[in-house]
């Protein structure tokens, strides 16, 4: 991975940007791609893929750091992101890409909470506060036209989805600083590869991959190249130099230009509640991510 000691931070903070502008996509591209593909099998050829083209590329530093230890890690670390992103995509076929990414993004919030549960660190006023904040986001973000209470069945898997990719975070913050990142990273990868896979095989038919047509291998190509492997390594080399509450708050813009595309690509109606919502939550990432200083891409 190149050294970013180098670059200056103007340009690595302007590619945090390009990779949250990939990620906020990637919801859009998800929805096209599971009108093809169920979520299983789908999620399944994505991680084994991304994880395959990252073993090439850092062969030697797999070779060199994969042991026992990176093994145990990457299951803990792989499995609670497998069932996220799992559930989160299954959630996906039943909502709309705005809101399956602004739901999504209440697992900042829970994370301090999480981490509470797991490490008896207790949460700060900043965290009560973002915690209020996200709640009537979401009430908002359920309102029907009529201004009755209403979420999806998409919904509320979504917001169970956050809870696992919580999870995750708070596993990565455990077993991440004792292992080299890119050789967990592989090894979770291929986890959450597998995890799709069981239910995939449990519960879905198998595509047959002769009648997908072209517009799913590209939005595959998305999923694997831009949104998992370029939007990794950019990550990982613009977060060695820049300030970590200014990462936070770059990559907090996921939700904004994910709600952003919904509206203009797949064409989500934004009413006023909605909007009202999506700032109420938007700024409760803020408020828990300046104080956590660190933020990771959940398409």
């Amino acid at each position: 991975m190149r050294d970013s000691s180098n670059i200056p931070a103007w340009a690595l903070e302007l590619a945090l940007v390009v990779t949250t502008i990939i990620w906020g996509g990637a919801f859009v591209v998800l929805k096209g791609a599971l009108d093809a593909v169920s979520p299983g099998w789908l999620l399944a050829a994505r991680f084994f893929l991304a994880g395959a083209i990252l073993a090439a590329v850092f062969w030697r530093r797999l070779r060199d750091n994969l042991d026992g230890s990176h093994l145990v890690a990457g299951l803990m670390v792989g499995l609670p992101e497998g069932l996220a992103f799992l559930i989160q995509n299954v959630g996906l076929t039943d909502t709309t890409p705005g809101r399956n990414a602004l739901l999504t993004a209440t697992y900042c919030v829970m994370v301090p909470f999480v981490d509470w549960l797991v490490q008896r660190r207790r949460p700060g006023a900043n965290n009560l506060v973002a915690a209020f904040m996200c709640l009537v986001g979401v009430g908002l973000v359920s309102l029907r036209g009529d201004l009755s209470p209403w979420l999806s069945g998409g919904d509320w898997l979504t917001l169970l989805s956050a809870l696992f990719f919580a999870l995750n975070i708070v596993a990565v913050g455990r077993y991440g600083s004792a292992h080299d990142s890119v050789t967990l990273t592989i090894v979770m990868f291929f986890v959450s590869s597998a995890v799709s896979l069981a239910y995939a095989l449990a519960r879905e038919p198998l595509p047959h991959a002769l009648d997908l047509g072209v517009d799913f291998w590209l939005q595959l190509a998305y999923l694997v190249v831009l949104a998992s492997v370029v939007a990794l390594l950019i990550q990982n080399v613009a977060q060695k130099k820049v300030d970590p509450s200014r990462a936070a708050l770059l990559l907090s813009l996921e939700s904004v230009f994910a709600m952003l595309f919904s509206v203009l690509l797949y064409g989500e109606p934004l009413t006023p509640q909605l909007a009202l919502g999506f700032a109420l939550v938007f700024s409760a990432v803020l408020v828990s991510e300046l104080a956590g200083g660190r933020g990771e891409g959940r398409a």
